[in-house]
């Protein structure tokens, strides 16, 4: 037996301890994702280039949104990144967004397929039933009549030709959804941003639009119509104010989330590629 003084030993156990902590690989990002972990002005930076990512991959061009319009989608993706393991169940707008994107990979192959069928992006087709159901098809109409994944009212579905049973056939309102939008990106299309504005049509109405962008935008806030209505919102009616607003940029924050899962703590792939 070879005998080694207490500073021997300790010298040994020391090496020991270093080589086995060098040896360890590395350890792996917390469960919570990602976006979770970055600081405040990383997350900003990520929202800012995914969006334009979005945009681009959307349209076929380039948007060129302002700081401002960037933060409220910021706004958004915190939102949805709050929800990631939030343990709230599946609850409508509170729950655990895992649910949010399973539900998604079942029905993205068909939306996808719509869409792309009636010429529309299916960045579109896949996100609008994400803002307006989180991908549930609801039976129960709410306060103004809306129904089914896609929230078409009543009156907004037979314009389309659907009955009010199908509303609630997922299918026949993504079709009327994908003609709805394709309309719209028609009516819009001498602008830059027809896209966004097609989208922002669907929540609030094409004619009503129109009438914000003969009163709100100018030469000057032209390159970014969508960000121009969006920053006046104070000057626009009550129902622009406290519903309208939110939607484009709730859309976009979807869309970054669902194109990004990974970065975000989730393990569905994501809805574009299925």
């Amino acid at each position: 037996m070879i005998m080694t003084t207490p500073k021997k030993s300790f010298l040994f156990l020391l090496a020991i301890t270093t080589f086995m902590v060098i040896a360890l690989p590395p350890a792996r990002a917390q469960s919570t994702g990602v976006y979770q972990q970055m600081t405040d002005a990383q997350r900003s930076a990520f929202v800012a280039e995914q969006a334009r990512l979005i945009a681009r991959q959307m349209s076929g061009r380039d948007y060129q949104f302002t700081p401002a319009f960037e933060a409220r989608i910021k706004k958004g993706v915190d939102s949805y990144a709050r929800r990631v393991a939030n343990n709230g169940g599946d609850r409508l707008g509170k729950g655990d967004a895992h649910f949010i994107f399973e539900r998604g990979q079942t029905v993205a192959p068909t939306l996808i397929g719509i869409f792309k069928a009636r010429g529309v992006s299916p960045l579109i087709g896949l996100y609008i039933p994400l803002v307006e159901s989180e991908y549930l098809n609801i039976q129960s109409p709410n306060s103004a009549g809306a129904l089914g994944m896609f929230q078409f009212l009543p009156q907004t579905g037979a314009h389309f030709g659907l009955t009010e049973s199908d509303l609630l056939d997922v299918p026949k309102s993504a079709d009327a959804a994908a003609r709805y939008i394709a309309d719209s990106v028609k009516r819009f299309d001498d602008d830059s941003m027809k896209e966004a504005l097609a989208l922002l049509a669907y929540n609030r109405g094409a004619g009503n639009v129109e009438k914000d962008l003969a009163n709100f935008v100018s030469e000057k806030n032209r390159a970014c119509s969508i960000c121009a209505l969006t920053e006046q919102s104070s000057k626009l009616d009550a129902t622009f104010q406290s519903e309208n607003v939110y939607y484009v940029p709730r859309f976009f924050a979807a869309a970054i989330v669902g194109e990004n899962p990974k970065a975000f703590g989730l393990q569905t792939p994501p809805l574009s590629s299925l």
